[in-house]
């Protein structure tokens, strides 16, 4: 069977990558419309967007190693089966049950096929593409993310079947993604073998270092919550934002600052990031408080600009906390357990602001989180300061789903 060459291996993987986070993010502008629709409430919501990390974490656990041993193109092909699947089941949604249903597959999809299109990046791309790997999949990532509120945003507002017609247009490119993505090269994984689930462990001597770049993992992943489980309810109930497309838009731009913040920021010492990060995360969730109050659209504006920013450095700082320690035959297992803490901690957020907003209103969930997110982060920079950190250079990795 003919295969894509190099360059076009390397643009399948990076479309992967971005149709992962377009995925994981596609219900956000639809959550409102649920919630009129079906009678439902801010609990409901927040515990679909849970559904996905919940999800996520047991296919991290379990399978995390499986591209390792049966390729990157077979768990590639299998992860976008799972994901073409879950959009169909949203496609057809008529009650809660297909809702949960698509949001699991999401989780199962993206865990299988988002880690193995990072890796197929800097494999098939060859040497001389290796440095690029890192960029290229924050913007496709960044890039799914913006899709996903934009797309939604366009077509809830304006389209017919607005609580359909953005699935079955994802599900059309998900469909193309999948066809080209069969013409990855066939290779076995780098393990070879049998599979078999992993055991991971933390290595002693580096626990510091997890630690503080774990906490600033769950400080991105929580925001992240925020601004995708409520953002959209935020913009339309607190600040008047009566149009789909402009309250999409808004939060698209948050994804668009993590990309362009991380690569700006590539080479900045994860010790500064991790200083810089929650002064950030603060400033934006108080933002977002007072554009609450206020019934702001600017100010909802600017809180997503520095959320992304803040997201961006206390994610790519904690990671190259993390890489930068880690033992490089124990560095998979090492992100592979931060990502999980880091999506444990984004379900707990979402499902205990989602109840907060049910009883006590919106407005009060935003005026918990700012305190406890900002906690989290501190709780990173404090550990990080308890021992200097190795003096590797680190280049920052891919942040992954926020959503």
């Amino acid at each position: 069977m003919r295969t894509l060459g190099e360059r076009g291996s390397f643009g399948a993987a990076a479309a992967v990558a971005g149709l992962a986070l377009w995925s994981s993010a596609a219900p956000t502008m639809v959550y409102p419309l649920y919630l009129h629709e079906w009678g439902l409430n801010p609990a409901v919501t927040t515990a679909i967007f849970a559904a996905y990390p919940m999800v996520l974490i047991p296919v991290l656990l379990v399978f995390g190693n499986l591209s390792d041993v049966i390729g990157r193109r077979a768990s590639i092909l299998i992860g976008l089966a799972a994901l073409l699947a879950g959009t169909v089941a949203f496609g057809l949604a008529t009650d809660l049950g297909w809702v949960f249903a698509g949001r699991a597959l999401q989780g199962l999809g993206v865990g299988l096929a988002l880690s193995p299109a990072t890796a197929a990046m800097i494999e098939f791309g060859g040497a001389a593409r290796a440095a690029l790997a890192s960029s290229t999949t924050t913007a496709a990532t960044a890039g799914g993310l913006a899709l996903a509120t934009l797309v939604g945003g366009w077509l809830v507002q304006y389209a017919p079947a607005k609580m359909h017609l953005t699935f079955w247009v994802l599900a059309a490119v998900t469909a193309a993604v999948l066809c080209v993505a069969w013409y990855l090269p066939r290779t076995l994984g780098p393990a070879g073998g049998h599979w078999r689930p992993r055991t991971v462990r933390i290595p002693a001597g580096v626990r510091i270092p997890f630690t503080a770049g774990t906490l600033g993992i769950s400080t991105a992943y929580a925001l992240g919550a925020v601004y995708l489980a409520l953002g959209a309810q935020i913009a339309r109930d607190l600040v008047g934002s009566t149009n789909a497309l402009v309250s999409g838009a808004i939060i698209s731009v948050s994804a668009v600052v993590i990309g362009v913040v991380a690569v700006a920021a590539r080479r900045l010492a994860p010790r500064i990031a991790v200083t810089v990060g929650p002064v950030l995360v603060l400033v934006a969730l108080l933002l977002l408080d007072y554009a609450g109050v206020l019934q702001s659209l600017p100010l909802f504006l600017g809180s997503s600009v520095i959320g992304g920013a803040g997201y961006s450095l206390m994610f790519a700082g904690g990671l190259g906390l993390i890489t930068a320690a880690a033992p490089a035959q124990h560095r998979g297992a090492m992100i592979s357990l931060a990502y999980v803490i880091g999506y444990a901690v984004q379900a707990a957020a979402a499902l205990v602001l989602g109840a907060i907003a049910t009883t006590a209103g919106l407005q009060t969930a935003i005026e918990v989180a700012t305190p406890t997110l900002t906690l989290i982060g501190l709780a990173a920079l404090v550990t990080v300061r308890l021992r200097r950190p190795s003096p590797t250079p680190v280049v920052a990795e891919v942040p992954l789903p926020i959503r």
